[in-house]
């Protein structure tokens, strides 16, 4: 299709002089005969290009003629409507699909394009209704009868239903059945849906949708996240033990406490395809957290877990910790906000001497304490040599512990990403972390932000800069530094507090 701006020839459409191509559509009895101008199909459809070729046309006092019997005179109207004016309009007494077809036969590729996109919209109209087996149909149709590409397929397979109210019972209804039939739907969004309402007196909508889990085989991704499930604990741990397809669930904040995270730790113990569980924010407290840890030594799929604010405390911490000693599939998780205590740290800080497959650990605001849990944690450093992300943020580690971790970045070769926020470090920490710098060559993200390092530790990391090569990111905030940091390196990001001077 020619890109060129499109000139109006309303005018040749509607009176035809000086035609010279004839173009019959459409089969008996519905044919009807459109006059057209080879000059004007030729330069907007690469088809006509070559159709009306001297190679393969042939002329009849001086008329081209050539037949179209797939495509109907109501869609063949649409698109010379479009090739002489360049503007697509259509009646719903047309098929889109029909359309669709007829314009991608022809090489009207943005007649293709704006069909596509109507179809899209009214399907997500459909979305927005409830009207979820009618978008599970159009979807599929799309699928089946237009050449797609993965933004189809994606759109097609991942419902985002968390803006939408999903409340009544019909609608829920129509997700269940939705989820009981075998679709292209792989990833399902109802978070912060809180209207799920009630199917019935006995059981609730979001039960309903668990329950179906257990028959469906195409659901990967499932986020129920901001829902208060409660007691759905147990429906939702027997639904992991029977589903053999979903390898993503999302309950942060979902209220589960104690007895509701036994039940999915237990169901962890059995299942063996989910490997991202999010249960952040679920006062799952230290039973729930030793049951956890208890799955994590039987359990092989999981990869990513987070726990972030569940209030695991040291006992909780520390029962994790030692299943990390044995696990060894676990690469991601999330222990923030949990008051691990002395004991905690140290134990946690043991894992990462053994474990060889821990990636990314998030710890920050764990309140280690003093009393050897954030030692423990800076040694470890040392010896670890699988983590490539840290999260140590609000530890409080101080001068003494913040020393010992420059000298341990010193030392890491894995570490890409570290985060040390308001940690307390103070000016003697700032030239220690600024000849890490120097010397580590494999560190690209570093947040140093709210650490009072003063100037002497500004001119330092300074100078650091002017030898590091690897650093893409820099949060320098709120420190007193009185300058402001500038590097040779278009790749490296700096965030820092307006200051007086480059230095």
């Amino acid at each position: 299709m020619n890109n060129e701006p499109i000139q109006s020839f309303s005018s040749l459409l509607e009176n035809p002089r000086d035609f010279d191509v004839k173009i019959k559509v459409g089969e008996r009895p519905n044919i009807k005969e459109f006059k057209a101008h080879s000059i004007i199909l030729t330069a907007k459809s690469n088809y006509f290009k070559a159709a009306l070729s001297t190679r393969w046309a042939e002329k009849e006092n001086g008329i081209i003629s050539f037949d179209k019997p797939n495509i109907s005179p109501p869609v063949f109207e649409i698109l010379i409507n479009y090739i002489y004016t360049g503007t697509f309009s259509y009646n719903h007494e047309v098929s889109l699909f029909d359309i669709f077809i007829a314009a991608d036969e022809i090489g009207l590729f943005e007649i293709s394009q704006q069909v596509k996109k109507h179809l899209r919209n009214e399907a997500l109209g459909y979305l927005r209704q409830g009207k979820f087996l009618k978008a599970l149909k159009l979807y599929e149709e799309i699928l089946k009868k237009c050449p797609y590409s993965t933004e189809d397929q994606e759109i097609a397979s991942k419902w985002d239903l968390s803006r939408f109210n999903c409340g009544s019972d019909r609608k829920i209804n129509e997700l269940v059945k939705v989820l009981c039939k075998n679709t292209t739907l792989t990833s399902l969004n109802l978070s912060l849906n809180e209207k799920l309402g009630v199917i019935n007196s006995e059981l609730s909508g979001v039960k309903a949708l668990v329950n179906t889990l257990c028959r469906n085989t195409t659901l990967k991704d499932l986020n129920l996240s901001n829902h208060n499930l409660g007691l759905l604990g147990e429906a939702l741990a027997d639904t992991l033990r029977k589903n053999s397809t979903l390898t993503s669930l999302n309950l942060y904040k979902s209220n589960l406490g104690s007895k509701g995270g036994k039940a999915l730790a237990d169901a962890l113990c059995k299942n063996s395809t989910l490997t991202s569980l999010d249960l952040a924010c679920n006062n799952l407290g230290s039973e729930g957290g030793k049951a956890l840890a208890n799955a994590l030594y039987k359990n092989s799929t999981l990869t990513s877990l987070n726990l972030d604010c569940n209030n695991l405390g040291s006992k909780g911490g520390k029962e994790l910790a030692n299943a990390l000693c044995k696990n060894s599939t676990l690469t991601s998780l999330n222990l923030a906000c949990n008051n691990l205590g002395s004991e905690g740290g140290k134990a946690l800080a043991n894992a990462l001497c053994k474990n060889s497959t821990l990636k990314d650990l998030n710890i920050r605001y764990s309140i280690l304490e003093s009393k050897g849990g954030k030692k423990a944690m800076v040694d470890a450093l040392c010896k670890n040599s699988s983590l490539t992300s840290l999260n140590l943020g609000y530890n409080g580690l101080g001068s003494k512990r913040g020393k010992a971790l420059a000298n341990a970045l010193c030392k890491n070769t894995t570490l890409t990403s570290l985060d040390l926020e308001r940690n307390e470090l103070g000016s003697e920490v700032g030239k220690p972390i600024a000849d890490a710098i120097c010397k580590n060559s494999v560190l690209t993200s570093l947040n140093l932000a709210c650490n009072n390092l003063g100037s002497e530790g500004g001119k330092a990391l300074a100078n650091a800069l002017c030898k590091n090569s690897t650093l893409t990111y820099l949060d320098i905030q709120h420190n007193n530094i009185g300058l402001k940091l500038k590097s040779n390196d278009l790749n490296l990001k700096i965030l820092q507090s307006p200051q007086f001077r480059i230095y």
